[in-house]
């Protein structure tokens, strides 16, 4: 297990390629990563985990949320987008029908 989470904590954060999309070679961050996610005792007598391994895991995690936030404000876009032009169409076949005198 140990050496699972040495290979997880050495990923980079997700760097979005061509189109907005991470590439498929990252691996995402899973919930059940960060829950167990353990660090080592500090080094040299001092008490509490290593600052540097704490840091480089915040930074994989904040590159994650950073991605997520990211994808979610372009879906709420492209969710706007549609709105629109349903509306817009859904505009237009109601005055093609008033034109037409066809009632509901």
């Amino acid at each position: 297990m140990r050496v699972f989470f040495r290979r997880v904590r050495h990923c980079r954060p997700p760097v979005p390629g061509p189109g907005g999309h991470l590439r498929a070679t990252h691996r995402r961050l899973l919930p059940w990563q960060v829950r167990e996610q353990r660090f080592r005792s500090a080094r040299f007598g001092r008490r509490g985990v290593d600052p540097r391994e704490v840091q480089e895991f915040l930074d994989r995690v904040a590159g994650e949320l950073a991605a997520v936030y990211d994808e979610l404000a372009r879906s709420r876009r492209e969710v706007g987008r549609v709105k629109l032009v349903l509306g817009q169409l859904q505009s237009e076949r109601g005055q093609a029908r008033d034109d037409r005198g066809w009632e509901r």
